[in-house]
């Protein structure tokens, strides 16, 4: 299932490379549910279905991206449901097969995959954007989803795929969510106790965001989907998931903390000037790793934009009063017709 909004710039590609799996066309199907684009992406989809029969269009009037992939949980006949962006690649012909195979020899529940950050024609930004989000300075330290080892992990940060039985078992998304409805969900099936088999065979390679005013919005509604996980879900709080809010705090409340006593606008600036080298010595290390010393130019705006957009959006929620939550959808909600 691929949940999509005004994805016009990808969808053909990321629908040309599924269309042309090297699996049997009548055995999988590829169920877009659009989200009101107004940018052509559902008739781009309607194009391409005429001539593809195992190529379904839904729409999502609630624009969700939760809500979109309940439609595709509802509507789906296989027995295992896969969650594809509509801005990513699938270059690899035999991914279904690999993904079945993970499936067979693991017995697992759901299976989680690799999804760097590179596509072909990237600039020299979204590369930055790549290389930053793949290292430990520019993602949560606990996500494996930059791994290249094969091993069961706890779903939370990598499953995508999944036996359609289990969510009789766990239910749906949860459509009070924006951002992280599948940490959420994943976190769901860990405490259920269901397993998730992680494997780099069935990577997906995803397409950067081309600037920074883009990347900062995405980084705001992860902060603020970490906000409403933790209110669900008291107990996945982790120093690390809060540390951008309270690094955005103090960046604010810093310099009033200095004029009411000095002695604090002395640490405020050495705090300052210790996240500036940070950020100066971890550039020059991703930069010589990636071997484009180009990247050092943007690596330290793009390093500060992914830590103050998860910390504003994580203040952000916590000032707003808590949302009242949808419950996520029952067996039976799932199985209703849309």
């Amino acid at each position: 299932m691929v949940p999509v909004r005004n994805e016009a710039p990808f969808i053909e590609r990321t629908l040309t490379c599924l269309l042309a799996q090297d699996y049997d066309s009548e055995r999988f199907e590829i169920l877009v549910i659009d989200g009101e684009s107004s940018d052509g992406t559902p008739e781009i989809v309607a194009c391409m279905a005429k001539s593809h029969t195992n190529l379904r269009l839904f729409q999502n009037p609630r624009r969700l991206s939760s809500a979109a992939r309940n439609i595709g949980i509802r509507n789906a006949r296989g027995e295992v449901v896969l969650v594809i962006d509509g801005h990513c690649e699938v270059k690899d012909r035999q991914h279904l097969r690999r993904l079945a195979a993970a499936f067979e020899r693991s017995g697992a529940d759901c299976v989680g995959r690799p999804q760097p950050l590179d596509i072909a024609g990237a600039t020299t930004l979204q590369r930055a954007i790549a290389a930053a989000r793949s290292s430990r300075l520019g993602h949560h330290p606990s996500s494996f989803i930059y791994s290249s080892e094969e091993r069961f992990v706890p779903a939370k940060s990598v499953a995508v795929a999944y036996r359609r039985k289990i969510f009789d078992q766990v239910g749906g998304f949860d459509e009070a969510f924006d951002a992280c409805e599948d940490v959420e969900i994943n976190h769901r099936i860990d405490r259920a106790g269901l397993t998730c088999f992680f494997t780099p065979d069935v990577a997906v390679h995803y397409a950067p965001r081309g600037t920074l005013g883009g990347l900062f919005r995405q980084l705001v509604r992860y902060g603020r989907g970490r906000v409403r996980l933790l209110r669900k879900h008291p107990e996945t709080f982790s120093l690390g998931s809060i540390l951008p809010g309270l690094f955005v705090a103090g960046v604010l409340l810093g310099p009033f903390a200095g004029l009411a006593w000095m002695p604090l606008a002395t640490v405020y600036f050495a705090v300052m000037l210790l996240y500036a080298t940070i950020l100066l010595a971890g550039s020059t290390v991703v930069a010589s790793h990636a071997k484009d010393y180009r990247l050092i130019f943007w690596l330290p705006l793009v390093f500060a934009t992914v830590h103050v957009g998860s910390g504003v959006g994580l203040l952000w929620e916590l000032l707003r009063p808590a949302r009242a939550r949808v419950p996520a959808s029952t067996p039976g909600d799932l199985y209703r017709a849309s």
